[in-house]
């Protein structure tokens, strides 16, 4: 019998003492978020310095990286912090070209799983998620456009708070509506999109916020103004004109449009995009006033751009075949973005006007925009 009180005593010990023990923990926030993969955060977690010492590199990730930033990004990337320091992920099969320029991997943003794994595998410190359908094409498979741009937007938040990385989302002109004040735009004022494209960049922009004030996410974004790139082929987005005429004005001598003549949008030069970017990911946090930025370079109309053009290929040709669906999502859109905060807070400035864009584009294309200036 003594033996028995004696076990009995000890186990009351041990069970009063691990209760006493568990009284004491710091308590946890609950992950409430909708991955497939519940965690908790410490109620003293702080997430808002990076992973990284500042004497290291970081280690980069690129979501949808096969789109028309991915790999321009990849290649800049790679300039300042080594070759094998930047991943490039999609999930279609990239150009071998591509494939032998630096690490690749297949990464869906919509397996939380295979994305949580690639994070941990890879060490990731920095994260630039691309993965996404563009206006037009959004609008001809919402439901798509809706898993790609919102679920997959979940996953890569939670991955991110997780992880404690530096994210970067890009956010667009289309987050705006034709209530926006058009010309120009603030950072600050209503949306009200009609896209799910747009839908889908607002939900972003404020999610982020929310996970910056919840979670201590370092998440950092850019409206981006229509983004205009010499190696890359149109992406299904409403400025893709303003690409698409190059490659039409070398090789054919004509193009047709499928805007208004008179439809003036926010344009930038892919150089100044990817500068940018890079810019508001290294800016101390401290000199970051929002999460949200303006960029801004140009603003121009096609039948600007047309004359521009007109000067180094004077047998171009431009004619005008409205979409109605493109139409009505460019009236909607800013004609020029007020950029002055991302000016003042981390010093942005471009290098490319039109003129600029103009010669770098032709002369891209094989054009030699010297010659023609002669003749």
């Amino acid at each position: 019998m003594p033996g028995v009180i004696r076990t009995l005593r000890q186990t009351v010990c041990h069970v009063l003492q691990r209760s006493t023990a568990c009284r004491c923990r710091k308590e946890a926030l609950p992950g409430l978020f909708p991955g497939p993969s519940p965690w908790q955060l410490p109620a003293d977690a702080n997430f808002h310095s990076a992973s990284f010492s500042e004497t290291d590199q970081p280690r980069v990730l690129i979501t949808g990286g096969l789109g028309q930033l991915g790999v321009g990004l990849a290649n800049f990337l790679r300039k300042r912090f080594g070759k094998d320091n930047v991943i490039l992920s999609d999930i279609r099969k990239p150009s071998d070209h591509i494939f032998r320029s630096g690490p690749f991997i297949y990464s869906d943003i919509l397996d939380y799983k295979n994305l949580r794994e690639t994070v941990v595998n890879h060490r990731i410190t920095w994260l630039f998620h691309y993965s996404a359908l563009l206006s037009a094409v959004g609008e001809t498979n919402v439901s798509l456009a809706r898993a790609v741009n919102i679920t997959g937007l979940h996953n890569i938040l939670d991955v991110a708070t997780e992880h404690n990385l530096r994210l970067f989302v890009p956010s667009t002109i289309g987050a705006f509506g034709p209530t926006s004040p058009r010309n120009p735009t603030p950072d600050i004022c209503t949306q009200r999109p009609r896209t799910i494209y747009g839908v889908s960049k607002v939900h972003a922009e404020l999610m982020g916020e929310y996970y910056y004030y919840r979670y201590g996410l370092d998440f950092r974004c850019l409206r981006y103004p229509g983004i205009i790139s010499a190696d890359s082929q149109p992406g299904g987005g409403t400025t893709d004109y303003a690409v698409q005429i190059f490659h039409d004005a070398v090789k054919n001598g004509k193009f047709e449009c499928n805007l208004k003549a008179s439809t003036r949008l926010p344009m930038m030069y892919i150089d100044d995009c990817i500068r940018a970017t890079l810019e508001v990911m290294e800016a101390p946090a401290e000199s970051l006033s929002m999460r949200t930025y303006n960029v801004n370079a140009m603003s121009f109309s096609p039948e600007e751009l047309a004359q521009e053009v007109l000067k180094h290929v004077p047998e171009f040709q431009i004619t005008y075949n409205v979409d109605s669906v493109r139409q009505a999502i460019a009236d909607s859109w800013p004609m020029n973005f007020d950029d002055s905060n991302a000016r003042k807070d981390w010093g942005w400035k471009h290098d490319f006007d039109l003129p600029e864009l103009v010669t770098t584009m032709l002369n891209f294309h094989g054009f030699d925009t010297r010659v023609a200036q002669a003749n």
